[in-house]
This record gives C-alpha cells, structure tokens and sequence, in this order.
C-alpha cells in the first residue's frame, strides 16, 4: 500500500516537472488575464497541464494588482508543480483585461435619446451634465455593443432628467447604471482667454470657443472663431467676456493724431502732402485729417496703412490764373 502512494506521488511529480531544463516552469514579471480568475499558466510559463488552473481571484476590470511571488510559489505547490524558477522576481505585476467605455460615449447616448424622445434638437447641440462626474466604465474585452438609454425622464423646465442605461459586460449581458443630471440645448460662443485693449487684433490664441445655453444666448452674440481673429477690439475687453460683434471693428490703419500722407486725387492729377489724423479709423472709413500745409481740415476715406485720399469730381484752377489763361 505504502509502495502504491510513493509510486503515485513520483508519477505526479513526473509529470509536474517538463523533460528538459529549457523547458522548465519560470515565473512572469508581468501577466495579463481576462475573467475573474488568474489561472497557473497566466503566471508561469511552461506551466504543463495545470495552466488552467484557477489559484487567484483576479483584479478588478481595468486594475492592476500584485502578486508576491512566494504567493505564487505556496499556490502552486498543492497542484503538484515543482522546480518552479522565480527567475530572481519578488512579485508578480498582474493587469485585467477590458475595454473601456469612455465618458463621452455615456454623454452622447443621454443626448441621443433625449433628442429623439424630446425633441430637443441634434444630439451635438445638447450639453449633458451629470450630478456626480461619473467614470469611464471598464468591460469585459469581448463585451459587443454600446450604451443604450433603456429609460429616461426630463423637466423641460428645470432641465434635469433621470436615466438608466444599459452597458454591454460580456458577449451578451448587459448590466444598469442610473444616471440623473442636467440637459440644455446649447450653441458655440466665443470669449476670450486675455484681456484685450482697444485697437489690438485678436489672434486665434486669444479666443475660447464654449457651449453656452441658447436660451442666454442673443443675435448679437458671435458664435464662430471666423467672425473674431483679424478684427479688433473696439474697446478694452476682459479674459472669459462673451463676444458681441458690437466689441468688434475693422483693424485700424490710421491711428489718432498719427502722421498720414494726404493724396488729393482729380481725374488725371494726384497731389500728395502731410497731414495728421483728427480721428483713427480702418481702411475704407471717412476720418477728418489736418493739411498741415494749408492748416485746414478736410475728410478723407483711408486706404491703407498712413494714407488718406480726397476725391474731387474735376480739377481745380490754380489761384493765379483766370478762366481765359487757363484755356
């Protein structure tokens, strides 16, 4: 009898060391497992006909754990496994499987449903914020499909809705999570990320482009990064400001006070003198300018950087010729 045992254990034990030395079992740095359980061979490699067994539960989905490697050495010797090489490791770096569901995704089924059921408009003119941030959800790495609003409920009033949605966990299950916050159909507005003194140009790193409740949002409000960068700012305007096209104007060409050259234009004649600007204004504005030459000041359209025309419909006669001479 005690013959028939110590034959058996050898027979095991056999079985549970590989022929060769290159083929004997080690111990991994790091593994990566699916499902719930850390099997044998998800930990050593060359682990023979117990890698499929379960010894560990495994992380949560998406979490890393660590295992100590005298764990593993204490796990596996009841099934029989010797002669395992820990390869000089202490511990045993063990990460869950899953793919994650990010937030946006949760975001955009919410809008999704309460754009169809509500009719709130397009999914991308809806801001949905939740009462507590939720979390990218982890699941199962073969879990098929993506969240679905199974039911919901909305105040049009005070916005708020509550929601349960099914998210896939495996090949076919799905699991619930209930959700509750807030809705608001919302458009694109652009503020600014500094202040902005009068006369500056507004770059494109000076603008932020938000989403805002329609509702607060009036016709005089701009709503594209187009309808900003290049222009200026007609007064001083602070960082987060909401901008209005009113709190824009053509970039200015003429500054006040600046000295312009002056071009009287007749058909045929130009005549070009210094003036100064009485007022700033951009290209194509009428400003009033100085002739420094006669002392009188004339109005003019500007039509450039320092440069101011004055258009007349025929030439005038120079002051010491009568209409005879002139013929």
């Amino acid at each position: 009898m005690i013959r028939t045992i110590v034959t058996a254990a050898l027979l095991a034990a056999t079985l549970a060391v590989p022929a060769f030395a290159a083929d004997r079992p080690v111990l991994k740095s790091e593994a990566l497992v699916t499902g719930g359980v850390v099997r044998v061979g998800d930990l050593i490699d060359n682990a023979g006909y117990i890698a499929n067994v379960a010894i560990f539960r495994a992380p949560d989905l998406g979490a890393t754990g660590i295992v100590p490697a005298d764990a593993v050495v204490e796990a596996v010797r009841a099934h029989a496994l010797v002669g395992l090489d820990t390869n000089g490791l202490t511990e045993v770096v063990v990460t869950r499987a899953a793919r994650e569901i990010p937030v946006a995704d949760v975001e955009a089924a919410v809008a999704r449903s309460l754009s169809t059921r509500f009719n709130l408009g397009e999914p991308k003119e809806i801001t949905v914020l939740f009462e507590r941030d939720p979390r990218s959800v982890q699941v199962e790495p073969n879990a098929k499909g993506e969240p679905r609003v199974a039911r919901i409920a909305y105040d049009p009033r005070s916005g708020k809705f509550d929601a349960a949605l099914e998210i896939p966990t495996g090949p076919t299950g799905f699991s619930t999570l209930r959700l509750s916050g807030k809705a608001a159909v919302t458009a694109d507005v652009v503020t600014l990320s500094r202040a902005v003194d009068r006369g500056v140009v507004i770059k494109a790193t000076d603008i932020v482009v938000e989403r805002r409740p329609r509702a607060e949002i009036g016709r005089e409000i701009v709503t594209s990064r187009e309808q900003v960068i290049g222009f200026a700012a007609k007064q001083n305007l602070r960082p987060g400001q909401t901008l209005r096209a009113a709190d824009l104007m053509k970039p200015e060409a003429v500054q006040r006070n600046e000295t312009v050259t002056l071009i009287y234009e007749v058909p045929g004649i130009s005549l070009s003198v210094r003036g100064k600007a009485a007022e700033g204004g951009a290209e194509g504005d009428l400003i009033s300018v100085l002739n420094e030459q006669s002392k009188r000041t004339v109005q003019g359209t500007i039509v450039g950087p320092g440069r101011v025309v004055i258009s007349t419909g025929a030439p005038r006669l120079a002051a010491n010729l009568t209409p005879a001479q002139s013929k």
